[in-house]
C-alpha cells in the first residue's frame, strides 16, 4: 500500500502505523483519513497482523486538522446542503465530501478485527484526540497532551467521539471534556480516565508492542476478532438477550475451531498452535457486521 502521510511497519506480526507529517505536526488531511482508513480495511485480510500500533513521527502524535490548507479545511464540500435522510447510505459516493473525514478512519477501527493501541508520543489534539477513542487502549509520553478543543473554534466534537467518549470516562466526565475543551497534560489524561499508562518518551513504543504482544501472542486470532467485536458492539444492545445470541454463535463456532485445540492443549499441557484465521470468520460475522 503506497502512502505519503503515514508510515508501515511490522515488528514480530504488530504493524506500527506512524502518522508521518513531523514537520506539520502530523497534521490530519483528507488524504491521511483516506490512507489510514485503507490501512484498517486492509489489515483485516492480512494473516500475518495480529495487532496495530499507532503513533506519531517526531515531537508530536497529530496536532489535529490541518487549518492551512484552502477552502474548507475540513474537507467538505460547502455547495451541498446535506439532510439526515441523505446520510442513510454511507456508502454512497455523493457523501464523499460531506461525511466527516476523522469519522471514516474511526468507524475503520471500530470495525478493525485486531487489537488497536495508540501510543501518544506528544500533542493529540482534535482528531488527534478523537482518532484514539476508537482504538482498545492509550498509553501516552509523558509529554504527550490530550485536547479536545472543538469548542474553542465553534464546531463539535467528531469522528463519531460522542458514541465512543461517554463509554471509556462516563457521560459527566465526557460533558465536562467537551464543554471545558482544555488541553490535558499527561497525568490529567492518565487520572480522567483517557490513557492506561503513562511512559518516558523512549520507553512509549515498547510498552505497546509489549501490551500488544500480552493481548494477542499464543492467541487465537479468530477468538480475538471475535471477542474485540463482541466487547464493542453487544454492550450497545438495549437487553442482555441481545448479547446472547451472538455469544452463542460465536462460542459455537469457535468451540468446534481453534477451541479444540485449546482444549486439547490446556489438557495436555503444552502450548496451543491454533490454525484458525481473521481473515476467514465465521458466516453469521458479515451478517452481524452490517445490522
Amino acid at each position: 500500500m503506497e502512502t505519503s502521510t503515514i508510515r508501515h511497519d511490522v515488528t514480530d506480526g504488530v504493524l506500527v502505523v506512524t502518522l508521518d507529517r513531523p514537520d506539520q505536526l502530523n497534521a490530519f488531511t483528507p488524504t491521511m483519513a483516506d490512507e489510514l482508513e485503507r490501512t484498517f480495511v486492509q489489515v483485516n485480510d492480512d494473516d500475518s497482523i495480529r495487532a496495530v500500533v499507532v503513533t506519531g513521527e517526531g515531537r508530536a502524535f497529530c496536532a489535529g486538522m490541518d487549518l492551512s490548507s484552502e477552502g474548507n479545511v475540513f474537507g467538505l464540500d460547502e455547495s451541498k446542503s446535506p439532510t439526515l435522510a441523505d446520510m442513510d447510505d454511507l456508502s454512497s459516493p455523493e457523501l464523499s465530501r460531506v461525511r466527516d473525514t476523522g469519522g471514516r478512519v474511526t468507524l475503520a477501527i471500530h470495525d478493525c478485527r485486531k487489537p488497536v493501541i495508540a501510543a501518544i508520543n506528544g500533542a493529540a489534539v482534535g482528531i488527534g484526540a478523537t482518532m484514539t477513542l476508537a482504538m482498545d487502549a492509550r498509553l501516552v509520553s509523558s509529554k504527550a497532551r490530550f485536547g479536545l478543543v472543538f469548542g474553542r473554534l465553534g464546531i463539535v466534537p467528531e469522528a463519531a467521539s460522542t458514541w465512543f467518549l461517554p463509554r471509556i470516562v462516563g457521560m459527566p466526565r465526557a460533558l465536562d471534556l467537551v464543554y471545558r475543551a482544555d488541553i490535558l497534560d499527561a497525568a490529567a489524561t492518565a487520572e480522567i480516565g483517557l490513557a492506561n499508562s503513562v511512559h518516558e518518551p523512549d520507553e512509549l513504543l515498547r510498552a505497546a508492542l509489549d501490551l500488544a504482544d500480552a493481548w494477542t501472542k499464543g492467541k487465537s486470532p479468530v477468538a480475538t476478532a471475535l471477542t474485540r467485536q463482541m466487547m464493542r458492539r453487544n454492550s450497545a444492545y438495549d437487553h442482555p438477550r441481545e448479547a446472547h445470541r451472538i455469544d452463542s454463535l460465536a462460542m459455537f463456532h469457535t468451540s468446534v475451531g481453534d477451541g479444540k485445540e485449546g482444549v486439547a492443549a490446556f489438557t495436555e499441557k503444552r502450548n496451543a498452535e491454533f490454525q484458525g484465521r481473521a481473515s476467514e470468520l465465521p458466516a453469521f460475522y458479515d451478517e452481524w457486521m452490517h445490522r
